[in-house]
């Protein structure tokens, strides 16, 4: 199991999050991102603004997550 934290992902808090997969910690993150969508929490809605204008393009998407791929593999297992 690996952990990163929200921001991280590129959220807003220092919430963390445990898996033993990239694909797992993405789905816990765009989990509590929507949760934080919901409650209309400002510096998560400012968080996902920032990433939705990262992400204007496939290429730019691909980049993005493989960043964050690069970054969970270099993780220590805990």
């Amino acid at each position: 199991m690996k952990t990163m934290t929200c921001k991280q992902l590129g959220g807003a808090c220092e919430l963390s999050f445990r898996a033993a997969t990239f694909e797992e910690m993405i789905a816990s993150s765009k989990n509590h991102g929507m949760e934080m969508f919901q409650k209309g929490d400002k510096p998560h809605l400012e968080a996902m603004q920032a990433i939705k204008k990262l992400m204007d393009s496939p290429e730019a998407m691909e980049r993005y997550f493989n960043e964050k791929r690069a970054l969970f593999e270099q993780l220590p297992n805990d």
